[in-house]
């Protein structure tokens, strides 16, 4: 990641952003720039929006006037991803906050400036190279505000990096490696890796990855800090590529696939983030991973799945194979005695039907855990709506031949119903994320670039963040 830091000394040999909007009229930019900036009455542009303001023949010769909107976290964070953007990879820059500096506008901006300044090509991260500098009058106040923004960042650039990486070099086992390389630089992080016999239980995953050469693993990686009371199981959805296996999809239905395990990398980058915060919680992630692909030894529509709690699947559509590796691996986490599971999954086409690309579907019969996460998305510019668990449609889960039908043609919600089949005696404190929609995106807009969005990373630090002994809120 690029350099950012605090310091309390103007360069005017340094390009100037200087950001106006809610903290006032320019409350903070002091002396000739701030008369001069005041004299073309900026204001009232949408959080985001940057101008440049040349001045010819003075230091320092460029300054460009961001806008932070209501002046919240976001407005911050949307300002500081513009500036990110605006300002040349090599060319060194300042944040003018001066008196407008508080922890939410530090925290805010430095976030902004790392999401927005992240850029994948050729297979590698391709950020700036040249150091921001955030002017602050006291800038070791600040210091904490700057380290959550940079782990944060760091975090959603790993889950960013993971989704965005070609499917040719993508795989579980190179998923597995690149997971364990990241877990052990970090003291208090473990990981285990579960694969050939070691998944005689798991059912699903078994099934979805059995037609690929490239065989299917379970992740298990922790981040056990000393004195931690609560535990957090999260769980993610791993499909390195999904071809839909032998109910094949359209071409453009498949080209976008390489991002179907989303759901594993933001599940585990918020570990390993909880590790460089020192979250005192402990936490438990999940990554049952695997490639649904074409051949001969293909699960096929009409096969019975024996899933790892001993339940059995009957499955008529191989394109909804994410429910079946989640189904082994919320089994699994019933064994390791958590007090909150969360699954991520980009698991539906109706999530974004329903909601658009921009918002996640959530899931879950707890109000307390639901409007903990509702907030904590809140907080981290990660929205989501909480959808209505229907029981009268639990009977569409009905088959002939095994405990349950996987794919029923018709009910909303049917997924996650399928899913709560799973959780057992946790079934009150689970919840479900179908990142279908915010995972990815076609444009770059505020802290978001093109590609993988790194979406549930901020929400999920920000959640576990909360923990102050209680289970849930």
């Amino acid at each position: 990641m690029y350099p950012i830091r605090l310091t309390d000394r103007l360069d005017d040999d340094r390009t100037r952003i200087v950001p106006i909007g809610a903290p006032g009229p320019l409350s903070h930019a002091e002396g000739d720039l701030g008369a001069e900036i005041a004299a073309l009455a900026p204001g009232g542009q949408p959080a985001g929006t940057v101008r440049e303001f040349p001045r010819p023949l003075r230091r320092p010769a460029t300054v460009l006037l961001a806008e932070v909107g209501a002046g919240d976290e976001a407005g911050w964070r949307a300002a500081g991803a513009a500036a990110a953007r605006a300002i040349p990879g090599d060319v060194p820059a300042q944040v003018h906050l001066g008196r407008a500096a508080t922890d939410e506008a530090v925290r805010g901006v430095a976030e902004g400036l790392w999401l927005g300044g992240y850029h994948y090509r050729d297979g590698r991260t391709e950020p700036r190279t040249a150091e921001v500098e955030l002017v602050t009058g006291n800038p070791e106040a600040y210091a904490g505000s700057l380290a959550q923004a940079q782990a944060t960042a760091r975090a959603t650039w790993l889950a960013r990096d993971l989704t965005n990486t070609p499917p040719s070099i993508k795989n579980p086992d190179w998923m597995a490696e690149e997971i364990s390389g990241a877990a052990a630089k970090r003291a208090g992080t473990g990981v285990r890796v579960l694969s050939g016999e070691a998944l005689a239980r798991f059912g699903g995953l078994r099934a979805v990855g059995g037609g690929s050469r490239f065989r299917p693993c379970l992740v298990e990686l922790t981040w056990s800090p000393p004195g931690a009371t609560a535990h957090v199981v999260l769980v993610g959805k791993g499909i390195t590529f999904d071809s839909g296996g032998i109910s094949i999809k359209t071409r453009e239905g498949m080209k976008r696939m390489k991002n179907d395990m989303a759901g594993a990398a933001a599940v585990a980058a918020a570990t390993l983030g909880a590790a460089d915060l020192g979250l005192p919680v402990r936490v438990t992630a999940l990554l049952p991973l695997a490639e649904n692909a074409v051949s001969g030894s293909a699960y096929r529509p009409g096969d019975v799945i024996t899933h790892y709690d001993g339940s059995t699947s009957e499955s008529t559509n191989s394109d909804a194979e994410g429910r079946l590796v989640l189904a082994d691996a919320l089994g699994y986490a019933a064994e390791l005695d958590p007090d909150v599971v969360i699954d991520l999954a980009t698991l539906t086409g109706a999530a974004p039907v329903a909601l658009g690309p921009g918002i996640a579907a959530l899931y879950s019969d707890s109000d307390d855990l639901a409007g903990a996460l509702e907030r904590a998305g809140a907080a981290a510019g990660e929205r989501m709506w909480r959808m209505p668990l229907n029981g009268d449609y639990r009977e569409l889960l009905r088959s002939d031949l095994a405990d349950r039908h996987s794919s029923p043609t018709h009910g909303g919600g049917m997924a996650a119903l399928f899913l709560r089949e799973f959780t057992g005696a946790y079934a009150d404190r689970w919840a479900h994320l179908d990142i279908a929609g915010p995972a990815w995106t076609d444009t770059t807009e505020l802290e978001l670039t093109r590609g993988g969005t790194g979406w549930g990373v901020r929400m999920l630090l920000r959640y576990l963040s909360s923990f102050d002994g209680a289970l849930i809120v």
